[in-house]
């Protein structure tokens, strides 16, 4: 897998939500995912979903595959005094395939719920990311803006940002398939 983004000339085929811990991405992304499948449009990858687990306030990390629907378990539960989780390779490695299944479908939109901490350290969907956009496919995700730079340094500046708002992801992705059915009709 590639670890950088290669060039392409369409900025807008690359956006990441960027926001802050109290915004609820999670659930703004995965809303946004089912609304566009709900309504006949081909997206892939992964998005999150969050709850409380049997360890009290920690939250489990799953991922939701949006091309089976099937929810992948990301994390490890470390039982009833933690107060974290710990990433789960076999989970990761799960939503990795979903996004190159994504990617190899060449769906409409590929979403990867987040560029965070593991994907700024090398590690994570990073090289998936970087493959879905080498690919010239749409992708959407979600940065935290403590990972910004990173996110700068991975993509080289390329591609739009977006506030965490419906409305506003909303406006970049018809905009995007707008252009994108002027460019297969013509």
């Amino acid at each position: 897998m590639p670890d950088s983004v290669a060039y392409t000339d369409n900025l807008l085929n690359l956006a990441a939500v960027i926001y802050q811990p109290e915004d609820d991405v999670d659930t703004l992304l995965a809303d946004f995912a089912l609304g566009l499948r709900d309504r006949g449009r081909r997206v892939g990858g992964v998005v999150q979903r969050n709850h409380k687990g049997d360890c009290g306030p920690v939250k489990l990390m799953e991922v939701m595959d949006l091309n089976t629907g099937r929810v992948i378990p990301i994390c490890q539960n470390l039982g009833p005094g933690s107060v974290a989780c710990r990433l789960d390779t076999g989970g990761l490695a799960d939503a990795a395939l979903a996004v190159a299944q994504a990617v190899a479908d060449r769906v409409e939109l590929v979403l990867v719920n987040k560029f965070g901490k593991t994907e700024a350290e090398g590690r994570g969907l990073r090289g998936e990311i970087a493959a879905a956009i080498d690919a010239g496919l749409p992708v959407l995700t979600a940065v935290p803006w403590r990972f910004y730079e990173a996110w700068m340094a991975f993509t080289g500046g390329y591609g739009t940002t977006l506030v965490c708002d419906t409305g506003v992801i909303t406006t970049w992705w018809e905009d995007w398939a707008r252009r994108a059915d002027w460019r297969r009709a013509n």
